[in-house]
């Protein structure tokens, strides 16, 4: 016994073994980093240990498609939790004397109060990643340890800037670029947090962005920036909400106008009112499905025949896991494909996701029904009968042809 300690054999699978060994030399450089970090003197400057520490860190996480970098600090250490595929999974642990050491260097990029830990904080910065501009969104909170910070991962030269891009499925792209070239009325694009609708946006602006076109965007912040568009970012510590800046956006002239979401009614109602007036208004929605949407819209009071006349589509949209190309295996008693697991998904069993939708175009029919205030249960009944799909058959469609799993379609639809 070399270590002087009695030896403990544990059995592990094979392929968590190989993960492990996946990521070995990287937790090795990591955490000499993080020692000597700690006896840097140097934290905030151009070549200190802690720069390095994170550039890695960054870097990592662009190869792997993170989203979001999660650093939480508990009683005896600081873990590293990394967003992929919509899935958080920890890949690090070190000693909780680095939360500081992190927390101070992150602040100082984001241009924040590095002594100010009591209070949430949010902030922005720019790193230069593997030769590419990489934006970072920064948010702090306290917590019984320390605090746990969040770091959302703005890759603008990873952004699906065009519809294809996105593979919606033939008939849903066709409409949507169809309902695109009008000139005025409402798109809504619903679903939960997390489900991609800001990319469906950015990439709606993208195939609309044009010399001859003003676009107009508010968001609460500002993701991406694209060029050629207006982007207003919101800010409630100076009042510059959405209602302030949509009672006088109309006289900027624009011909298209982004809202990053309809919060209450009378932002509705202003939106409304603009897309009436020859504006084309693009905006989202949290609501579980297309047909639910026009019930939120009647919960936000505004009237059917303003909804008949405004409204002109719903796309309802999901983002549901691919299952890994290398390890996925056909199970002959499900008689469905499952999510195995090896090195190159991670042990998850998937790599990346797909899109899966269900759209609303508001026909004539449609808009008569709504007008004279027909229940949402007719209103897809008439739907059904026009060969409508929903998300449920749009998502088992994806079941069956091996995209995904039941499993993965019962946990987001």
């Amino acid at each position: 016994n070399i270590f002087n300690q009695p030896i403990k054999l544990i059995e592990v699978e094979h392929k968590s073994l190989e993960f492990e060994w996946k990521y070995i030399s990287l937790k090795k450089e990591l955490y000499g980093l993080a020692v000597n970090s700690l006896n840097d003197k140097n934290r905030l400057e151009d070549n200190s240990y802690i720069l390095e520490f994170m550039d890695s860190v960054f870097k990592f996480s662009l190869e792997n498609n993170v989203s979001d970098i999660h650093i939480e600090v508990l009683n005896k250490s600081v873990i590293l939790r990394f967003r992929i595929d919509g899935v958080l999974n920890q890949f690090f642990r070190f000693s909780n004397k680095l939360y500081p050491v992190i927390s101070s260097y992150l602040k100082y990029l984001a241009s924040l109060d590095i002594s100010q830990k009591r209070l949430p904080l949010n902030g922005r910065f720019t790193k230069e990643i593997n030769g590419l501009q990489i934006d970072f969104r920064l948010s702090t909170i306290p917590t019984i340890y320390g605090e746990s910070i969040v770091i959302r991962v703005l890759d603008n030269n990873n952004i699906k800037s065009n519809l294809e891009d996105i593979e919606f499925d033939i008939d849903t792209l066709n409409s949507i670029k169809k309902t695109l070239q009008l000139t005025q009325g409402m798109i809504l694009v619903t679903g939960p947090t997390g489900s991609g609708k800001t990319t469906t946006l950015y990439s709606m602006l993208n195939y609309l962005n044009s010399k001859e076109k003003k676009i107009i965007t508010i968001e609460d912040p500002v993701e991406y920036k694209l060029d050629g568009v207006i982007q207003i970012n919101i800010n409630n510590d100076i009042d510059l909400d959405y209602k302030t800046i949509l009672k006088n956006i109309l006289r900027q002239d624009p011909d298209i106008l982004m809202i990053g979401e309809i919060r209450d009614k009378e932002s509705l109602q202003i939106a409304m009112q603009a897309s009436l007036t020859g504006h084309l208004v693009i905006s989202t929605l949290h609501t579980n499905s297309a047909i639910e949407t026009i019930t939120r819209l009647m919960d936000l009071e505004a009237p059917t025949y303003l909804i008949a006349t405004t409204i002109k589509m719903i796309l309802s949209q999901r983002l549901l896991r691919v299952l890994c190309k290398k390890c996925k295996s056909f199970d002959e008693v499900t008689n469905s494909y499952q999510n195995i697991g090896c090195v190159e998904c991670n042990l998850t069993g998937y790599q990346n996701r797909k899109v899966v939708t269900e759209i609303v175009e508001f026909d004539e029919s449609i808009k008569r029904m709504i007008s004279n205030n027909s229940s949402v249960l007719e209103i897809l009944e008439k739907l059904k009968k026009d060969d409508f799909k929903t998300m449920q058959d749009n998502g088992m469609k994806m079941v069956e042809n091996g995209t995904t799993t039941l499993g993965e379609y019962y946990s987001k639809i």
